[in-house]
């Protein structure tokens, strides 16, 4: 007989909060992964407006199941929807996390601006599947960390589930197209936002055709979650975030 004696997450066990409508994620990170580490993950109410109840619904919301993929044993857990992990205060909903679980946290919010500083980046244009409102609060978000933002285009989508719903049903051509258009002369790197926007398998074509960093939020989520897992592993194939940060 010939078989492995380690576990499946030998390595590690990456938790992950996403919205109930959110169907790219979990591809995306399973498809990423090194051997030894298995993703995990569970999903919290989408709320048009958190900060309605000044995030109080929120915040149940991400402990509870926070609390949750501590008792699958995740190793780390993220808070995985872009937007909303920029509405709200970071203190807060990370405090509430770890309060909950006892264990590692972070946001995609928060992986971004790190992967931004690892790559060196000081402005950045911004493609994302959102409406411009949600476009206006994420710039907001960029740049009060910061980051200057020569650009940033949407595709319409949002406000309603049904239009929700179409991000993860975007196209890579449709995507690839829509994330050169949004490029400019004058930003050192691409940022897509949306970790229910598919684009994993277009991050390197990008980088290729615009000689640029290109990150997505998936791709800064998962690098900052392999780094506070303690493994360095450089992966290949998804953008020089993961290939050599």
């Amino acid at each position: 007989m010939s078989f492995s004696d380690k576990s499946a997450s030998w390595r590690a066990r990456i938790g992950t909060i996403i919205p109930v409508s959110n169907t790219t994620n979990e591809i995306e990170y399973n498809r990423m992964k090194p051997d030894g580490v298995t993703v995990h993950f569970t999903r919290v109410p989408l709320e048009s407006n958190p900060a309605t109840n000044d995030f109080a619904g929120m915040l149940d919301q991400a402990g509870q199941a926070a609390k949750e993929l501590s008792a699958a044993g995740a190793d780390v857990i993220a808070y995985g929807c872009t937007s909303g992990s920029m509405a709200c205060p970071a203190d807060r909903l990370l405090g509430a996390m770890e309060a909950a679980s006892g264990r590692p946290v972070f946001s995609t919010a928060g992986a971004i601006l790190e992967a931004l500083a690892a790559l060196g980046v000081k402005r950045v244009a911004m493609a994302t599947p959102y409406i411009d409102a949600t476009n206006e609060k994420e710039k907001a978000y960029i740049e009060r960390h910061g980051f200057g933002v020569t650009k940033i285009a949407g595709l319409g989508l949002g406000g309603s589930l049904e239009k929700i719903q179409k991000i993860s049903r975007v196209s890579p051509s449709d995507a690839f197209d829509h994330v050169l258009s949004v490029d400019s002369d004058d930003a050192d790197a691409v940022l897509i936002c949306c970790t229910d926007f598919g684009t994993a398998d277009i991050l390197q074509p990008l980088e290729n055709e615009l000689g640029k960093p290109v990150l997505s939020s998936n791709s800064a989520s998962f690098w900052a979650a392999l780094r506070r897992s303690g493994i360095d592993e450089k992966l290949s194939g998804y953008g020089r975030l993961l290939a050599a940060h």
